[in-house]
């Protein structure tokens, strides 16, 4: 077993431990639930990988990683309740599980649930800067919220701004995680910001090819349903990048497309993805994903760290973003 594989069972193995069978029930039992409900705990396993390439003892990042599941999860119940999603992994959100009350309760106590789990750290000399990057991922989540529902209303949105809301909104995560972890392994500050720029890179890339994905590929592999963005008139970096592409009538008439209801869901995706195909949109996307990994690589090569431990990053990265085209 590689050391990607015995940290990501670590990573599972930290969070099946961690108990939240607390009082009052109404509080914890919803907290609980959103806990245990599987996945490959990939912002936990983050913390420990970079603790990992600064560090021999992985468990100096282990209350470090139990709070950055705690924090994701806490996102996804507010997240949830915005979205109006009934499910998560195939079963009940927590809002519909439990009402919608309870999740925006549970959900403010998870919030001061990982600043506390994080000054359970023995090192109390790095509590006080794990604590603060955890407030400031929260502050960046949220204002990537923010801006991701103002898009819904706008129709001048940039590509800028849309790779601005990607960062805060879902790189960030990734990119505190591994400065966790680099905090717990006391790395440099130069360390630091160079490992959570990887994350931060990588996180946006990932999200290009998740667009990409919700129109080239199938439920099967994908995990979701195809076309979901197009029909919920999503901002997409394709749509996005299709408008910059398309001038007067021809941009008017992919708006009002992209814009309208069909009854046939299957006739809406089609038009839209024919159009994309016209622009040659999956390439240019594909590319602009290629371009942030290239970006998140040249930061491993500034890392001041073992080779094998570079290539513990480069591996992770490519799981990630390993999906089909």
């Amino acid at each position: 077993m590689n050391t990607i594989e015995q940290l990501q069972l670590l990573a599972i193995e930290i969070i099946e431990k961690e108990n939240f069978n607390y009082e009052p029930k109404s509080l914890f039992l919803p907290i609980e639930y959103a806990m245990h409900q599987g996945g490959k705990r990939v912002r936990p396993f983050l913390v420990l990988l970079s603790c990992d390439c600064f560090s021999k003892d992985v468990s100096l990042a282990k209350y470090s990683a139990i709070a950055i599941e705690i924090l994701h999860n806490f996102t996804l119940l507010h997240d949830d309740i915005m979205d109006n999603s009934p499910l998560r992994r195939g079963k009940e959100t927590v809002y519909k599980k439990y009402s919608i009350n309870s999740a925006i309760l549970s959900g403010d106590a998870m919030f001061a649930l990982a600043i506390n789990k994080v000054m359970e750290t023995p090192k109390k000399e790095i509590t006080p800067f794990l604590a603060q990057e955890i407030c400031l991922a929260s502050i960046e989540i949220c204002k990537g919220q923010a801006l991701d529902m103002s898009f819904e209303e706008r129709d001048d949105v940039e590509i800028e701004e849309y790779i601005d809301m990607v960062r805060l909104k879902t790189s960030v995560l990734l990119g505190c995680a591994l400065k966790l972890g680099a905090i717990c392994a006391k790395a440099s500050k130069e360390e630091q910001e160079i490992i959570y720029s990887f994350g931060e890179k990588l996180g946006i890339a990932f999200q290009i090819q998740d667009d990409i994905l919700d129109c080239w590929s199938n439920v099967s592999t994908f995990g979701k349903i195809v076309g979901r963005d197009i029909l919920d008139k999503k901002k997409t970096f394709l749509y996005l990048k299709a408008l910059s592409l398309l001038k007067d009538e021809k941009k008017e008439n992919f708006k009002q497309l992209y814009n309208s209801s069909f009854e046939n869901n299957e006739e809406k995706i089609f038009k839209v993805k024919q159009i994309y195909e016209e622009l040659n949109i999956r390439d240019i996307a594909f590319n602009e994903s290629l371009s942030y990994t290239n970006e998140a690589m040249e930061m491993v090569k500034r890392l001041s760290i073992d080779e094998s431990k570079a290539e513990n990053l480069i591996t992770f990265a490519n799981i990630l973003l390993g999906r089909e085209k």
